[in-house]
């Protein structure tokens, strides 16, 4: 005892006694209770491997770049530009197919990636890729005065000029018909939207690698050009009057097929600066042939008429 009085302990606060005896209840509890699991976090995803990326994320094709699909046209596309190859998405079905093309790409730095079906339909918009997507380089379009000077003046020469024709389809399926029967050229006038794209390459099966575009200039200098290079041109009509029957016409050893869209037809103007008039005989059941069975038609006639002189 102190000289001012008894010394008294120190007494905790009611708020304080009161913690205290929650802090022994609690521990008096977790000793009572089964220990519980520490809670863990989920395992983060895997990330993908180099081959197996999300092919929704891959950038579009640039303006100068071609999205080509489907086995023989991809195949044929590197066969004959594998300079101009970007990046190539396949099926893991085609890498027998594609053992060149792979091992190009690692020998060149260039990206390959290996994906699921669906991936290479939304890479291609179709469902038809057969298991390859390649990006290309756009092949360039010729000038007339360029394809000419390649020909050899003296020899026969078959070239297609499209006025107004636009289905990527029938373009695809008139290249391989043209490619076939080993046409020089497909001229294109300055002002048709006509461009290869990845369904005509697809169908032309190749036939886009083998037959060079050429982007006719403004005006109708064509025409005077190509007459003066030795070429007919013969306007393919529907309409029997003042027209004269494929199978009985003299076909020029030089001859550009002149054809126009299916329903509209070509211009009037271009009709009558043609030298010859054609339609396709037939049994009058149908009004025409689309123009890709017309090519075929065209093409087959000039091709025997060639071999027929040779004889």
């Amino acid at each position: 005892m102190s000289r001012d009085g008894p010394v008294w302990p120190t007494l905790p606060r009611q708020g304080e006694r009161r913690d205290k005896r929650t802090r022994e209840r609690d521990r008096e509890r977790e000793r009572a209770e089964p220990p519980r699991a520490r809670s863990e976090r989920p395992p983060a995803p895997p990330s993908a491997a180099p081959g197996d990326g999300d092919a929704a994320r891959v950038r579009a094709p640039r303006r100068d770049e071609l999205r080509v699909f489907g086995l023989n046209a991809c195949l044929a596309a590197f066969a004959a530009r594998p300079q101009d190859l970007r990046k190539a998405y396949l099926a893991a079905s085609r890498m027998g197919a594609l053992r060149e093309l792979m091992a190009y790409c690692v020998a060149q730095r260039l990206g390959y990636r290996v994906v699921e079906d669906d991936d290479l339909a939304r890479l291609a918009g179709s469902q038809h890729h057969e298991g390859v997507v390649l990006d290309m380089r756009r092949p360039a379009e010729l000038a007339l005065e360029a394809l000419l000077a390649r020909l050899d003046p003296g020899a026969p020469a078959c070239l297609l000029w499209l006025d107004g024709v636009g289905n990527p389809h029938n373009f695809g399926a008139l290249l391989r018909s043209a490619a076939h029967f080993g046409v020089a050229g497909v001229l294109l006038p300055h002002d048709s939207p006509l461009a290869l794209s990845g369904a005509a390459c697809r169908v032309a099966e190749g036939g886009a690698e083998a037959v060079p575009l050429v982007r006719l200039g403004a005006g109708a200098a064509a025409v005077g050009v190509l007459q003066a290079a030795g070429f007919s041109l013969a306007a393919t009509l529907p309409q029997p009057e003042r027209t004269q029957s494929l199978f009985d016409a003299t076909l020029p050893a030089r001859t550009v097929f002149v054809l126009g869209a299916e329903r509209e037809g070509m211009r009037a103007e271009l009709i009558e600066r043609c030298d010859l008039r054609l339609t396709i005989p037939g049994s009058g059941r149908v009004e025409s042939l689309n123009i890709a069975s017309a090519v075929a038609a065209l093409l087959t006639t000039w091709t025997l008429r060639r071999s027929g002189e040779s004889r």
